[in-house]
């Protein structure tokens, strides 16, 4: 106890910081991926043989480390945070697009029909039908990303984005343990939560016919 009172009495300030730097630059590229991946998902559906094409490539970007990838953005960009936020918007693509890829094109073509038959417009079916019935799977790709960007932020650090990638760095080169664990606990901590709102606002925002139908199976 006297260990960590000592540790929260010397970086307690610094602690507060970078972990609001963390869940800044995680949930920024998240956001961005939620933003550029789902419309991006839901138009593949319409051209299978494009989809298949743009998440082969998407997926050789997720395949190269990702040290490599700040690398190659630091020229570009500098360092700091709006570069490592690229880099981590990279990462989050992926996931989240091919799981409103598969998501919308399991929704029942039945139910696309009688969309159509009801004089529903492309975006009108999207809207009612499509998102709706494939939330579920589209969130799941969203939270896995959530997760897997959280962790892969600490990178961050390498380029003076900031976060709790500082400390763990920090104490890799000081041989300090307690800096070490100081990092990656909030970093597990902030995971959880994350995670655990993301589900909470999974269930929000499913409409609750259809979750009945769902439960019900």
């Amino acid at each position: 106890m006297d260990a960590i009172t000592q540790f929260f009495q010397d970086n307690g300030h610094d602690l507060l910081v970078k972990t609001w730097e963390h869940l800044y630059i995680s949930l920024s590229a998240v956001i961005l991926g939620i933003v550029v991946a789902v419309p991006v998902g839901i138009l593949l559906t319409r051209s299978p043989k494009i989809a298949n094409f743009v998440i082969g490539i998407v997926s050789v970007l997720q395949t190269v480390p990702s040290l490599a990838i700040l690398a190659f953005i630091i020229p570009i960009l500098g360092v700091g945070k709006i570069p490592a936020i690229v880099a981590l918007f990279i990462y989050s693509v992926l996931p989240i697009m091919r799981n409103t890829f598969i998501g919308v094109r399991g929704v029942d073509k039945n139910l696309i029909e009688s969309g159509r038959g009801m004089g529903m417009t492309s975006w009108q079916l999207v809207k009612n039908v499509e998102l709706p019935n494939s939330i579920s799977v589209i969130m799941a790709g969203i939270r896995l990303s959530a997760v897997y960007i959280i962790a892969w932020a600490t990178l961050a650090s390498y380029i003076g984005a900031g976060g709790l990638g500082d400390f763990i760095f920090n104490g890799l080169n000081l041989y300090r343990p307690d800096l070490i664990l100081g990092g990656a606990i909030p970093v597990t901590i902030l995971a959880l939560l994350v995670e655990f709102f993301l589900g909470k606002l999974e269930v929000k925002i499913t409409p609750k016919a259809i979750r009945a139908a769902k439960e019900g199976q």
